[in-house]
């Protein structure tokens, strides 16, 4: 069992790395889209990409994710990161944001090394990375309507960098331990695109809040 295993990790890590590069591809084709995206066009974009999102991992058990659905995903996620990414550029310029990219890249490219040659298996930070991320969202809900300080974003932020790179090191190890068919490749695709996006913004959140403060 585990001899398939590890045979099947070994042939579907290339698909996904391929499915997830060209998902950022796609990623980044949105985002130059958006800059011709009528603004009232960016909170539906943001409420379709949403129940996509939540309708992908409602329907993984019973029917697979098809790469037409992560593409078309991946590409209005794309568009609704312009303006998002746009209002850090006016804001705190181009050279923090070009940095918060490449310490994603680093990361994330550090993170996935080591999980996918690692022998440990890290199955068991599951739990954790659910209710980290639950708190989260329960935080970025509560700082709508009551901003946190500075300080608060600052914590955030870290904490939020900290619960993706456990979901790089988690998504990239399940892969190596547990397997994958050629089916569950889109679904892992988005986790890893997820993951990387994510990490991008609470990098980038965290770098925005030392740069203003300067």
């Amino acid at each position: 069992m585990l001899n398939s295993y590890t045979e099947s990790s070994r042939y579907a890590l290339p698909k996904i790395l391929r499915a997830f590069t060209l998902s950022l591809a796609i990623s980044l084709l949105g985002f130059i889209t958006g800059n011709f995206v009528p603004p009232a066009l960016f909170l539906p974009l943001m409420i379709l990409e949403l129940i996509m999102l939540i309708a992908a991992f409602f329907v993984r058990r019973r029917k697979m994710l098809s790469y037409s659905f992560l593409y078309t995903f991946t590409f209005i996620s794309g568009i609704t990161l312009y303006p998002v990414v746009t209002s850090y550029l006016m804001t705190i310029g181009a050279k923090p944001v070009l940095m918060s990219l490449t310490a994603t890249v680093i990361i994330f490219g550090g993170l996935s090394l080591y999980a996918s040659t690692t022998k440990r298996d890290f199955s068991f930070l599951g739990g954790f990375l659910t209710a980290a991320l639950l708190a989260l969202i329960v935080i970025a809900i509560f700082n709508i309507f009551s901003p946190l300080s500075s300080t608060a974003t600052l914590i955030y932020s870290f904490i939020g960098i900290l619960v993706f790179s456990g979901y790089v090191i988690f998504d990239v190890n399940r892969i190596k331990q547990h397997g994958l068919s050629d089916e569950e490749v889109p679904l892992m695709a988005l986790n890893l695109y997820l993951d990387f996006v994510n990490l991008f913004l609470y990098i980038l959140r965290f770098i925005g809040v030392l740069s203003s403060r300067d």
